[in-house]
């Protein structure tokens, strides 16, 4: 018994040839700031032996391998130096560049100005310093290649570069993406961040559209809360832009296709939600406010449990929406959601999941706090 294939299998690592790009990543963060990385990490890549006895400490391969990248892609823009040693010193700086490049990729969300009162205090990230990669400030007007970096070109000056990368990493939006093993995901975010540098340029009626919705979802939270002062409603107060967020989705799910949409998620800003996204008449909310609906229905359960279900017309056709009923215990509702969704995938054949679409909407509670979050994002590397 003790020798079967299970036992086997619990006994061995659980890091395998599939982990090799995670492993390596998180080998680079290693170089970049060991205390980025887990102890347990950390001591393994201490412990690691030295190159040929080396004293020197190794350096991140990434940049390494876009830097020589990029050369075999553009021999015809190679800089030509007349003295091999002003080219040397040229290309070593090329590759700190690039260096730069991923460590805003990595941090630059940790310093991104993310409270509109400006009172939050912002950690200092030396890997976001020129000088942290042998840079200088003399280095600015210099031209560098640009690596995959979504600039417009394929070399620019540092200074644009820099420009660049704390408009598209250090400003309004963070992004907290390069942990993702998958380089296409990766390249995706990068590629739509980059290109508008975090800060799509709107048309006046996209505006008037955001503005809309906008002050939708914060007049009916202002109205509940004058209207019903002390009933609990788990408002959408500082989070009315899930409205045209979820409109926008909506929108843009239909435009491709889909035709289904089924919405889970817990309490906070679920009513507004209801009324502004799926339709549901105020008069009817407001009636389970005063406690007029429920002898009639008789569920028994209170409005922020409430499910609701309705068609939105899109660009590409009419979209089904169904709001789940959700019990007290927050998420939990997810993989019903999942199983929900599956079966109408079984309904319409739809084999790619192009029809219909999942949408859950996270709460209030900490991932930590729910083993049913972690446990439903699992459920997407299930076979079938």
């Amino acid at each position: 018994m003790q020798d079967s294939s299970m036992y086997r299998q619990w006994g061995s690592s659980h890091i395998g040839g599939t982990n090799a790009a995670w492993v390596d990543d998180l080998y680079e963060d290693w170089l970049t700031d060991p205390n980025s990385v887990p102890e347990d990490w950390r001591t393994y890549f201490e412990k690691l032996p030295s190159v040929d006895g080396a004293v020197e400490s190794d350096v991140p391969h990434s940049a390494v391998r876009d830097y020589f990248l990029l050369q075999a892609k553009n021999r015809s823009r190679v800089q030509k130096f007349g003295g091999g040693a002003v080219s040397s010193e040229h290309e070593r700086r090329q590759v700190r560049v690039l260096h730069l490049i991923a460590a805003y990729r990595n941090r630059g969300h940790q310093v991104a100005r993310l409270d509109p009162l400006g009172q939050m205090e912002r950690e200092e990230v030396p890997d976001l310093d020129l000088t942290h990669h042998g840079l200088s400030i003399a280095d600015l007007d210099t031209v560098f290649q640009t690596g995959n970096l979504f600039i417009g070109k394929p070399e620019a000056s540092l200074r644009e570069i820099v420009d660049c990368l704390k408009g598209t990493y250090c400003s309004t939006v963070g992004a907290e993406y390069m942990h993702i093993v998958n380089t296409a995901e990766k390249r995706w975010i990068q590629q739509r961040m980059e290109t508008v540098r975090s800060h799509p340029q709107y048309s006046l009626d996209i505006k008037k559209h955001l503005l809309e919705r906008l002050t939708a979802a914060e007049g009916l939270e202002k109205y509940l809360g004058n209207k019903y002062p002390g009933t609990k409603r788990f408002g959408l107060e500082g989070g009315e832009s899930l409205i045209p967020l979820v409109d926008e989705l909506i929108q843009r799910a239909g435009s491709y296709g889909v035709k289904e949409i089924v919405i889970g998620m817990a309490h906070r800003g679920r009513l507004n939600v209801l009324v502004n996204t799926l339709g549901k008449n105020p008069r009817d909310l407001f009636g389970e406010f005063e406690g007029k609906s429920f002898i009639e229905q008789g569920s028994g359960d209170v409005k922020y449990h409430q499910g609701f279900s309705s068609n939105v017309q899109t660009s590409g056709g009419e979209v089904h929406l169904a709001m789940a009923f959700n019990p007290s215990h927050l998420e939990i509702v997810s993989p019903v959601v999942e199983g929900s969704v599956r079966a109408r995938q079984d309904r319409r054949q739809d084999h790619n999941g192009d029809q219909v679409v999942p949408l859950l909407i996270h709460g209030d509670a900490a991932f930590a706090g729910q083993g049913v979050v972690m446990e439903t994002f699992q459920m997407s590397q299930t076979r079938g």
